[in-house]
Order: C-alpha cells, then sequence, then structure tokens
C-alpha cells in the first residue's frame, strides 16, 4: 500500500523535493474516502500535485508545521472531520475524555478552535506562503455565528483565523480550480470568483451581491442575526443563488455561491483513486474512527432533509449525487480482495441511506428552487423518489462472490419509506441484522415541526408498517428510535408525552442525544435568538443544565438508575399523573426543587 507522505523523507522517496499543496488536519491520517483530507489529497495528487499530509501536529510550537517544508503553492488547513469544539466537550461542556479520530481513541491531540490555531502556526511558521482553510469548521462558521462554548456571536473564522482563502461545502471543485490557477502563475489576491469559496475584501459593496447584516449587528441584536441567517440559507440552498457579503468592521466578508455539485462520472472518479483504506503505518494503536468505518462504502452525498438541528445539508448541500452502480461494486470488490476482509460490510449509503439515485424532476432540476427542504412540510411533488436504483445496488452487492453479509446502518428517512416499498422489503429482507435504526427526534408535533422532521402520525405508520412486514417475514426484528432532548421549542411536558409515546408503543431507547447549538445550522439560531427565524414566532429555550438533565432522564424512564430523575421531571412541570403509566406503582419523590420556568 502506498500512502501519500508525511515527512520529507516519505517525498523523497517518490522524488520530490518540494511539495505543491500541504494539507493540515486535526483527525489521524487514514487514508479511505470516508475522510476529507485524503480524498482531497488523492484528488489533487490525481490531476498532477505533489501532495503531503502533516496530521495532528504539535500546535504548541511551530516545528511540526514545518517538517515537510514550505509548499510552492499553498497550506490546507483542516480541524478534521468535526468542529474541534464540538470533539472536545459534551452538550453540557464538560471536556470529553477521548477521541475516536486519534491513535488509541486518546483526548488532546488537537487543540479547541484547531482552523485558527493551526493557520496561526503555519503563519508564524511561513508568513508569505497561502494558507487555505476548510472542512466542517471553517465550512459552518464562514459567517458571523453563534459559539455556543463561548456563548457569544464570533467573527467569521476566516478572519479569526487570518487565512487567505475559506472552502466551504465538498471541496473538490474549488480546491482544484484554486490549485490550477495559481499552477498556472495567477496571483492568489486576484483569484476571489471562485464558488465554493470566500474571502476578505475592502472598500464599497458590489450591487450584485446580497448584504447580510452585519457582523456588529448580529452581535448585538438577534432579530438581525435571525435576518442574516434566513438570507444566507435561501442563497446557499439554490444553484442559481447570489453571492453573499457581511461587514465586519472596514472589512467585508465575500462569500461565492455554493460549488456546482458533482456529475455521477466526476463522483465515480473520486472514489476510485488508489486510496489505500488504512490507518497511515506509522500509528502503533488502532483509530477507533477507523474501525467504524473500514468495511463502509459511501454512495451518495447530499441530503434533501434539513433537519434543523443537522449540518449535513450546510455543508454537503441538499442535491443527492449518487455513485453508479458499477463504482460502488468495483470498490466493494477491491474492499473483497483486502487481507483483512472477513466477508461483512459494514454499510452501504450515506447521510440518509434511502436516498440513493433520487432527485429533482422539476424542469431545470432544482436549479431555482428555493425550499430548504424536498421533505418538510410536505414531500416536494418535483421530488423522484423512485427506489428502482437503490434496491438494485442492494441486491447486488451482496450477491458480489465473497461478500456474506451486508448491512445498512446509515440513517434513513421512515418518511420517504411510504414511497418506497420495494427498498423496504430489502431492507428488512435481507440488511437489518433484527435492528433498525430510525431518527423520529421527537413525537410532539410542535416540537417536529421547529425541527422540520415529520410528526407522531407519519412515524406510527412506519411502525405498524415495519412490524408488518417483518412479520410477514418472520423475522423478529426491533425499531431503535433516536431521540432529542433540549432541542429548541421543546418543553419537559413535550418530553413527558414522548416518554408515555415510547412506553405505549413499546419502544426504548439507551442513549439520548442532547441537543448541542453546533454552528450554522436553524436550530443553534433559534437556540441563540429565541426566534424562529422563518416565521418571526418566539419559540422556548430550555437553558438550564439542570432541565436538560430532567428532558433527558425523562426518555430514561426505564433505567432504574434515572427514576429519582424522571420523579423529579413529573413533579417540576406538574405531571405525576403519568408517574404511576411510566414508572408502575410508588410514590413520587418528596425530595428537589420547584418548578421549572414554564413558556
Amino acid at each position: 500500500m502506498t500512502f501519500l507522505p508525511t515527512t520529507r523523507e516519505e517525498a523523497a522517496r517518490r522524488g520530490w523535493d518540494e511539495l505543491d499543496v500541504i494539507f493540515v488536519t486535526g483527525d489521524a491520517y487514514i487514508d479511505h474516502p470516508a475522510f476529507g483530507v485524503p480524498l482531497l489529497a488523492r484528488w489533487l495528487e490525481s490531476r498532477g500535485f505533489r501532495v503531503g499530509i502533516i496530521a495532528q501536529p504539535d500546535w504548541r510550537s511551530r516545528e511540526p508545521f514545518t517538517a515537510m517544508g514550505r509548499p510552492r503553492l499553498f497550506f490546507a488547513v483542516s480541524a478534521g472531520a468535526m468542529d474541534s469544539m464540538v470533539a472536545h466537550y459534551t452538550p453540557l461542556k464538560k471536556l470529553r475524555h477521548d477521541d475516536a479520530y486519534t491513535p488509541g481513541g486518546r483526548h488532546g491531540a488537537r487543540p479547541n478552535r484547531a482552523t485558527i490555531v493551526y493557520t496561526s502556526r503555519l503563519k508564524e511558521a511561513f508568513k508569505d506562503v497561502p494558507v487555505v482553510i476548510g472542512g466542517i469548521e471553517a465550512s459552518l462558521r464562514r459567517f458571523a455565528h453563534y459559539d455556543y462554548w463561548e456563548d457569544k456571536v464570533r467573527r467569521s473564522v476566516l478572519f479569526d483565523a487570518k487565512a487567505d482563502i475559506l472552502v466551504f461545502g465538498m471541496g473538490e471543485r474549488p480546491i482544484l480550480e484554486l490549485a490550477e490557477r495559481l499552477r498556472c502563475g495567477e496571483p492568489l489576491a486576484q483569484i476571489s470568483d471562485i464558488r465554493g469559496t470566500a474571502c476578505a475584501a475592502r472598500g464599497e459593496m458590489s450591487s450584485s451581491v446580497v448584504e447580510l447584516p452585519t457582523y456588529e449587528e448580529v452581535v448585538t441584536n438577534p432579530q438581525r442575526y435571525a435576518e442574516a441567517f434566513v438570507l444566507a440559507s435561501r442563497e446557499m440552498i439554490s444553484g442559481a443563488g447570489k453571492a453573499l457579503a457581511q461587514r465586519h468592521g472596514d472589512r467585508i466578508l465575500f462569500c461565492n455561491p455554493p460549488s456546482i455539485p458533482l456529475s455521477e462520472a466526476e463522483l465515480d472518479a473520486v472514489y476510485s483513486l488508489p486510496y489505500a483504506r488504512a490507518p497511515h503505518p506509522s500509528y502503533a494503536e488502532p483509530v477507533p474512527a477507523y474501525d467504524q468505518i473500514k468495511s463502509s462504502v459511501t454512495t451518495h452525498r447530499g441530503c434533501f432533509g434539513a433537519c434543523a438541528f443537522c449540518a449535513i445539508t450546510h455543508h454537503q448541500g441538499k442535491v443527492i449525487q449518487s455513485r453508479s452502480e458499477r463504482s460502488v461494486t468495483a470498490e466493494v470488490e477491491r474492499m473483497v480482495a483486502m487481507p483483512w476482509f472477513r466477508g461483512s460490510i459494514s454499510d452501504v449509503g450515506g447521510p440518509t441511506a434511502n436516498m440513493y439515485g433520487l432527485r429533482c424532476g422539476s424542469a431545470d432540476g432544482g436549479a431555482s428552487c428555493r425550499r430548504g427542504s424536498c421533505l418538510f412540510p410536505s414531500v416536494c411533488r418535483h421530488l423522484v423518489t423512485s427506489d428502482r436504483r437503490a434496491a438494485a445496488l442492494l441486491r447486488r452487492v451482496r450477491s458480489i462472490p465473497g461478500v456474506k453479509h451486508v448491512t445498512v446502518s446509515s440513517g434513513v428517512r421512515y418518511d420517504l419509506l411510504e414511497r418506497q416499498p420495494e427498498y423496504l422489503v430489502e431492507l428488512l429482507a435481507n440488511h437489518v441484522g433484527g435492528l433498525l435504526k430510525v431518527a423520529p427526534e421527537h413525537t410532539v408535533d410542535s416540537v417536529t415541526d421547529l425541527m422540520r422532521k415529520p410528526g407522531k402520525e407519519a412515524f406510527e405508520r412506519f411502525l405498524a408498517r415495519f412490524r408488518n412486514e417483518s412479520a410477514r417475514l418472520g423475522r423478529k426484528q426491533y425499531v431503535i428510535p433516536y431521540l432529542m432532548s433540549g432541542h429548541p421549542g421543546c418543553t419537559l411536558d413535550h418530553m413527558v408525552e414522548l416518554a408515555l409515546f415510547l412506553k405505549r408503543h413499546s419502544l426504548r431507547v439507551e442513549q439520548v442525544q442532547d441537543f448541542t447549538p453546533t454552528p450554522g445550522t436553524l436550530a443553534t439560531c433559534m437556540y441563540h435568538t429565541g426566534i424562529d427565524p422563518f416565521s418571526g414566532r418566539r419559540v422556548y429555550v430550555a437553558r438550564s443544565d439542570r432541565e436538560k438533565r430532567l428532558q433527558k432522564a425523562l426518555l430514561l424512564w426505564h433505567l432504574p438508575e434515572e427514576r429519582r430523575h424522571v420523579l423529579e421531571a413529573l413533579r417540576v412541570c406538574g405531571r405525576e399523573d403519568a408517574a404511576t403509566e411510566l414508572l408502575g406503582s410508588g410514590r413520587l419523590s418528596q425530595k428537589g426543587g420547584g418548578r421549572l420556568r414554564r413558556p
């Protein structure tokens, strides 16, 4: 297996005395297409660029950043597969003790706000070398944004990092165009028109751009923050969107429209590159994230669900970009030939497994669409929901010699499954393994409306269909629901109703996702402002650690260690009537505080 160079010695063995582009990443180097930095590095390599990777450098000094010398074109910086603050802290802002993207799973291999810190070190070491920032952290922090960990609105990360260019979204097109134009001798200062990039400017605002409320306005005025979010969202989701601009003092953040999605042939080319599909051999310990994905196959990217709390649509876009069946099966065949493969494929999917092969059927392919979601508040009449390609792909993959088991572990949209009978049968008959994970997130309609998710009736229809189909197949299979506590708009009363729903439908969860206000999402805008930016209505927000803990406890009513918290929650919101149904016989505890503020 041949890896991209991570040292001068490795570069020299390729006959390279100078590199064109050096990537700096907060993740361990795993040469697998599921990881963004190796994918982009391989993409540039395939176009004739000499590329190296500095993975998880010690940021406490500049020396690790000089390990591969000065690149001829630029440094490309990414915090990693996750925002570094999300990677480091729990929803209650407590320090995490592990990191799945580090050898041995150890915490502490990357700094807080890694994009800013890495760029600062590179500028210290190489003042005249351009630094391009990208990845999920830079992408979702490109405008002035609310930061949960500091509880304030921060400037665009482009200004805080003092980087030269920011690449947002999926980076293949913009980073290749930038590298090619620099290689041809075009000055960096003149490159400001690449789709999928943002840069700094001064002077007058062009009349051709959409101007957002200024940084100074959104810092002090929640209403202006909400207005900025709506303007940015509407332009960023449209293929015909305009460029955006936001003043930060005497400077302007200039953000081009998103990059054009890759065609099927282009996406196939990206996934056909010679990935080693393994961690770099210098690592003496396993990398937990690799173990989770090494036998998985990504079939597509993008998501048109646009859930309020999710960043996928903002980062990958809502256009589904699907690989060909030939490309997917070729990757599986390469995997089968690897010495570690034992016959099981852990996933065939993407952000949402049953969106593979789906598309917009309107005359312009959705280029002028301004809808944030193709599924909410109802399924768009232009959405082509045929499951033929997805069902055929599953059949083809499990028929490949050497493949014994194929699991679909990506999430599925159960509201889409109502229109995909063939895929549902394939899924339940061959690819569930007894447990199917779905994400209703909640079942109270006023909450799911704010989440931009289907409501209780859609989930009940799915449960009935799932159980009937499983019985027809003669298989004992169960639904594992993913649920969320603390989302904007959700009260303790709502969580009691959700807990009762679970009890009445014989459902249990072992883990609950506490809502975390991550940069760039609609839910985070609501959390910060207390406003639904699209309707202007006020939104209740649970802010205290106590209420967040009680909301979470209600979904774990079946665990003995949560009984005390469940009783406290019921008493606080005046729902003692639900205690017997949830917990069985027993008296309410007399300990604990009084009522929380209710909307």
